[in-house]
């Protein structure tokens, strides 16, 4: 991968989100980082032109956005807007705001996140999954993330290593398995310190990072997108990290 493919989800910083003069701050203290992209989510009340404007003086591009799923699901248009705004053609659903509980009802649910997906393609926008450990629930034996894949023809996928490894599955086979359908790709190592299940900087954990990569070139995916939802250590610090593993090891 290239080093311009690398973005971090702000999601990570959120605390330090929370006004519009925060978003200026810390965006800045991304650049310095060595990012050149982000993906816009956790964040206070700010206008697009505005948080537009902050992001074109850094030098940051916004690679993809998390919208809250209710409204993927019931007005894609609102979404399209938004991302129109923000000059953007990657969204994600983040999470399921109504869980299925029944392979009947995780049909439904693709097939809702499928019309949406239609729509936003129409408009030439690109609508992705982004999974956590409850989409490896079973129904009736499937599970819920092949269900809604299979039923879903249209959704692109934003694979999360970390949670895919939480939840019972192999990172380095979902990502070979979206291959083609995974524009985005959230990075998150998984570890363990202390006997428990830890969020870590990438490099600083268990996941063979090297398969998966290779894997996510192969299969076509543009954005590699580190996030670290709880970190031990300064979010930024953690990022830098994370970054800093990355450009080292892969960034070619």
């Amino acid at each position: 991968m290239k080093k311009n493919q690398i973005a971090a989800q702000l999601f990570t910083l959120r605390e330090f989100l929370k006004t519009p003069a925060d978003i200026a701050a810390s965006l800045k203290k991304v650049k310095k980082l060595g990012f050149d992209a982000v993906q816009v989510s956790g964040m206070g009340p700010i206008p697009e032109e505005e948080l537009v404007k902050i992001l074109d003086g850094e030098g940051l591009v916004c690679c993809a956005t998390h919208e809250n799923g209710a409204m993927i699901v019931n007005d894609p248009d609102k979404v399209i807007d938004r991302l129109n705004r923000l000059h953007c053609a990657y969204t994600a659903y983040p999470y399921p705001h109504q869980v299925p509980t029944s392979v009947a009802e995780a049909k439904e649910f693709a097939h809702k996140l499928n019309a949406s997906a239609q729509k936003l393609a129409a408009a030439g926008k690109v609508l992705t999954y982004h999974n956590h450990a409850i989409e490896f629930t079973r129904l009736d034996g499937q599970l819920l993330l092949d269900l809604i894949y299979a039923n879903a023809p249209q959704l692109q996928s934003e694979i999360d290593t970390y949670w895919v490894q939480y939840g019972g599955g192999d990172p380095v086979a979902w990502v070979r398995q979206m291959a083609g359908r995974l524009p985005l790709l959230h990075l998150k190592e998984l570890g363990i310190i202390d006997n428990q299940i830890t969020m870590l900087p990438i490099g600083s954990g268990n996941l063979n990072w090297r398969a998966i990569l290779a894997e996510a070139e192969k299969g076509g995916t543009r954005w590699f997108i580190i996030e670290q939802d709880v970190c031990r250590i300064d979010p930024f610090d953690s990022l830098k990290a994370s970054l800093d593993y990355l450009t080292a090891k892969f960034v070619r």
